[in-house]
């Protein structure tokens, strides 16, 4: 299978090495030095499930670079999924099938925005991977997931051969039923563990911990699943204390990507996280006042550490 995979970092770097040592002919999208480092040695997993490398030369810089593909795996940051919408319409694989493995809700709405809607896969993955250097992906844990589905009846195939292809390359994966609940139950999640290790500055065992931050926690879980049921999907009223109970069995110093971000001084992809939430709320008159803050209180960090200026 061609595949595609633009972004190298943790997620698709993992996902898309897996595949290719699968014996798939995966070409990544990098920059900079983890481009070059992957273009003259190939890129390396580490990993407690076994240690994998591709070939050398199976990454471009551009998507206009990419050659015809089966599917597309889109695993950049947030805030590129517009531009990477956009460079598609014109390339080689335009036409191929796009998952996109990204955090969040916004994501597919904002391909549908520049790709036909019967071309865009739903779909999430569950993984903790991060580039330890350039050409050189660390994944922590043994948890690697990708659960995937159609939107539409026409993209089943797609969906079930591509659930098979991951099974093969020893990739956990599922096909959903309703793709779209799947991804609005771990963005609840996400949203909650962004929020308040962003805000607290502090991993999930001192927030769970503490009586004040917990209830912030539950809080910015619960306005979530009420703003996922005003535009018609079906979490039960329950499922944030559900997700707050799940937290209890989470490891004490596990913190969170924009909590990793902000300590770095990075740009955050705070507007598709609490304040996505903040915004889709308001414009269903759904009360989200914990998003609304925690959006506040980050705010100034978006774009990366403030200067002052």
């Amino acid at each position: 299978m061609r595949i595609a995979v633009i972004g190298a970092g943790g997620v698709g770097g993992y996902f898309g090495a897996r595949l290719a040592a699968a014996g798939h002919d995966v070409t990544f999208v990098a920059r900079g030095k983890h481009l070059e480092a992957i273009q003259r040695s190939g890129l390396s997993v580490h990993s407690p499930l076994g240690e994998f490398r591709t070939s050398p030369a199976s990454a471009v810089p551009s998507i206009s670079d990419l050659g015809p593909a089966d599917l597309v795996l889109v695993a950049v940051k947030l805030w590129d999924t517009e531009d990477v919408a956009k460079q598609l319409q014109s390339s080689k694989v335009r036409q191929a099938p796009v998952l996109s493995l990204q955090n969040g809700v916004h994501k597919d709405g904002i391909l549908r925005g520049h790709l036909p809607e019967e071309q865009i896969l739903g779909g999430l993955c569950f993984i903790s991977a991060f580039i330890e250097e350039p050409g050189v992906v660390t994944h922590n844990s043994g948890l690697q997931k990708i659960v995937l589905g159609p939107y539409h009846d026409s993209q089943r195939p797609i969906s079930e051969s591509f659930v098979g292809t991951l099974l093969e390359a020893g990739i956990d994966a599922e096909l959903s039923p309703d793709v779209e609940k799947a991804i609005w139950e771990k963005f609840v999640f996400l949203v909650g563990l962004s929020a308040t290790t962003a805000t607290v500055r502090q991993p999930i065992g001192v927030i769970r911990g503490n009586k004040r931050s917990r209830r912030l926690l539950y809080d910015v879980m619960a306005e979530t699943v009420a703003l996922a049921q005003a535009t018609g999907v079906r979490l039960d009223d329950d499922f944030a204390s559900a997700q707050l109970d799940f937290c209890d069995t989470l490891p004490a110093g596990m913190t969170s990507s924009m909590h990793n971000d902000l300590e770095k001084g990075n740009r955050l992809e705070l507007p598709w996280l609490s304040m996505g939430v903040a915004d889709l709320a308001a414009e269903r008159n759904v009360a989200a006042p914990r998003n609304r803050t925690v959006s506040d209180i980050l705010a100034a960090y978006v774009l990366g550490q403030p200067t002052g200026e």
